[in-house]
């Protein structure tokens, strides 16, 4: 396995530390449309989700609400995207912690449903993703003449990630080594440039896009449309690298990186 380094990334949001272990590092080039040669390589990196608590929980439907209101947004990415990362036994049916809250804590199976299918792909940033998961849970309060309060052992406690990024020293110079390259990418590899990247790159899509779309517009727009229907939200990252692969090798055909 080659070996990480990690390089310079902070941003706000789901909050992005590492360190930089040279200057080129922590330059990069995905996600920095004005950086990008058409004639690079396409840089992978691998990645690291850290929890860490706030402090903050709730055990009632109008403490999540209130709470959520001033959150940091770096906990709204968390518990939406986290459990993609997280090696748990988490309830399958439910995509984000609040709606597996919402069933096991205060079974409520149909508000449950209900923030199961908020989708953050349908939002440009986390606040208006926040705006909607708080317009989901008002509407069941003004619907609810009582108001269900866990235990104490099941109060939800508000996370906040942290996302460290590597440099895996490897690279892929033409466009037919994405599959190859893909198929030996790590599931966190594969969150990075698939899922994280959008609220990094210029056009809210994926680094593979982005990447494409700089070297030929005009000869990958195929392409980048079938990549921007794969579900990045509503399956695991194991099936998100496979479905890849699949594609590049379509489109492609089996090069080396």
């Amino acid at each position: 396995m080659p070996e990480l380094r990690p390089f310079d990334h902070v941003e706000k949001g789901a909050e992005r530390v590492a360190l930089a272990a040279t200057p080129e590092d922590a330059e990069g080039t995905i996600g920095r449309r004005e950086q990008y040669s058409p004639a690079g390589p396409f840089a992978v990196r691998d990645c690291a989700l850290a929890a860490i608590a706030t402090g903050r929980h709730a055990e009632n439907l109008r403490e999540l609400r209130n709470e959520l209101r001033t959150i940091d947004p770096a906990s709204i990415y968390y518990h939406f995207w986290g459990g993609l990362l997280r090696p748990t036994f988490d309830d399958p049916r439910y995509n984000n912690d609040f709606a597996r809250w919402a069933h096991h804590a205060l079974h409520n199976p149909a508000l449950a449903e209900r923030l199961s299918v908020v989708d953050p792909t349908d939002h440009n940033d986390l606040e208006s993703l926040r705006r909607e998961l708080i317009d989901t849970i008002e509407e069941e309060l003004d619907s609810s003449d009582a108001l269900a309060w866990t235990s104490r052992g099941q109060r939800f406690h508000f996370v906040r990630s942290q996302i460290v990024v590597f440099d895996t020293r490897r690279s892929v110079k033409e466009p037919a080594g994405l599959a190859a390259a893909v198929a030996t990418m790590s599931r966190s590899s594969v969150f990075y440039h698939f899922v994280d990247a959008r609220r990094r790159t210029p056009n809210s899509v994926d680094d593979f896009s982005t990447w494409l779309t700089d070297l030929r517009d005009e000869e990958y727009g195929d392409l980048c449309v079938r990549l921007k229907g794969i579900d990045p939200f509503f399956s695991t990252l194991t099936e998100i690298g496979e479905e890849l692969v699949r594609t590049f090798k379509d489109f492609l055909g089996e090069g080396t990186p």
